[in-house]
């Protein structure tokens, strides 16, 4: 147990928008002699998810999208693991890294920042056809994913094969699954001009909802635009439709329809973390963490959260819901960790806590090159207005000012010189040619 003279030890699990931001925070105003601060995350790097899809698409170098953590947290100890356990009893973590094998890290105070996982349903095939768009690696792979089928259709002059090539399913019609869609669809569409046997009328982009709209974040005027502007540009859009199975490549909907592809991209909502379901602290009925408007675990003082993994109390809508709970936005989180950061110092110094209050400012939402879609605060825009507030209001949010010039940089040559469309496929498999050199 650490002398009461000592640092206090603070525990920060996860190294996303929250972790990141509150550690930064804490590494700023907390003297070393007040606090140690240690960070915990499997990838040694924060990813600004909101860039995924342009990432994906070409637009943005993928290192650009993710800030690396020793790098900005330079006053705090960064541990590259997974977190197994919680055991807040003992106040103790249990950690996990492949090549170092297992930990356990004592703390005084903890900030739980596990975030959200994929929110899969027992659909047949679906873990073996999936591809998610949450982090840098799997836009990666989805860019060269579907290069590659078009490299692949290119060869053959079997009709049901190349269907089957450029046909590319996405599942779901919230805010990701939408631009990830609009984004890969601009990338393809450009790319035709460098095969001479695909048109762009030979690709086949289907977007699967089961809601009756897509892009709850924006007006229902602004869902049904979007709707319009995919369809005129080809795509097929299914309401109150869901995914049945898809097993082998097969997929079937729940109206009937069925068709093959070698591509499907699940963002069908998000879940909390699952390994909260290995702590002791309290939950709510969807796994989150229950928080007080305070963003203290409740009932454990010392315990902090914030973050998709959390339920908080949303005081914007407690007139209209009292139990309405924040949603695991980015617009949430980055405003949760500013306070989170605040409260844990007030609480250190013997200060009373603020609670966090946040009214929804709308959303905006990139479409492809020059199109998008825009609600904010009650001022509604499409098109290329819509597409530069996106791009303004994201790069305002990337963190450092070194990620934002770079961002910048890679716009600025995307605009004057020539989209690159070529995969790189042999980043799915690296070992392929040296294994196959070994087996001669």
């Amino acid at each position: 147990m650490a002398d009461k003279s000592d640092p206090t030890r603070i525990l920060v699990i996860g190294g996303g928008y929250v972790g990141m931001y509150t550690a930064l925070h804490l590494q700023k105003k907390l003297g070393r002699r007040e606090a140690s601060v240690t960070v915990v995350d499997p990838q040694p790097h924060m990813t600004y998810q909101p860039f995924l899809p342009e990432a994906a698409a070409g637009n943005v170098e993928p290192r650009h999208v993710v800030v690396p953590l020793r790098r900005v947290l330079k006053r705090c100890h960064v541990i590259t693991a997974r977190v197994t356990e919680i055991k807040h009893a003992d106040k103790r973590v249990t950690i996990e890294n492949p090549q170092a094998g297992k930990e356990e890290l004592e703390y005084d105070e903890l900030v739980v920042a596990l975030g959200s996982v994929s929110r899969l349903l027992p659909i047949p095939g679906l873990a073996e056809q999936g591809i998610s768009l949450k982090t840098v690696g799997e836009a990666i792979y989805l860019r060269n994913h579907v290069l590659a089928k078009m490299d692949a259709a290119a060869g053959t002059d079997d009709p049901e094969v190349r269907r089957r090539l450029l046909t590319f399913a996405f599942v779901g019609g919230g805010y990701a699954g939408t631009e990830a869609l609009a984004e890969i669809e601009d990338m393809a569409r450009y790319a035709c001009r460098y095969y001479e046997t695909i048109s762009p009328d030979d690709l086949s982009f289907v977007l699967i909802e089961a809601a009756g709209r897509i892009m709850p974040e924006v007006s229902e005027k602004m869902g049904v635009y979007t709707v319009q502007a995919l369809e005129e540009r080809g795509i097929k859009v299914y309401l109150n439709t869901f995914l049945k199975s898809v097993e082998g490549g097969h997929a079937v909907l729940s109206d009937g329809t069925e068709f093959d592809t070698d591509t499907l991209v699940w963002n069908a909502g998000v879940k909390a973390n699952p390994v909260l379901k290995n702590s002791d602290l309290p939950l709510d009925e969807r796994g989150r963490v229950r928080c007080t408007s305070h963003l203290q675990v409740e009932g454990l003082p010392g315990v902090w959260a914030a973050g998709d993994c959390t339920a908080v109390p949303d005081l914007s809508k407690t007139d209209e819901d009292p139990d309405a709970t924040c949603a695991p936005s980015a617009q949430h989180a980055v405003r949760q960790a500013d306070q989170l950061g605040k409260n844990i110092i007030s609480a250190l110094r013997g200060k009373k806590t603020r609670e966090y209050y946040h009214a929804y400012a709308g959303s905006v939402a990139g479409l492809g090159l020059y199109k998008g879609v825009a609600d904010v605060y009650g001022f509604k825009a499409k098109g290329l207005i819509a597409w530069f507030m996106h791009r303004a209001y994201h790069v305002s949010r990337m963190p450092t000012f070194n990620r934002k010039m770079r961002i910048v940089i890679d716009w600025t040559l995307a605009f004057l010189f020539k989209r690159e469309a070529v995969s790189m496929g042999q980043i799915q498999d690296p070992k392929a040619d040296f294994e196959r050199a070994a087996a001669s």
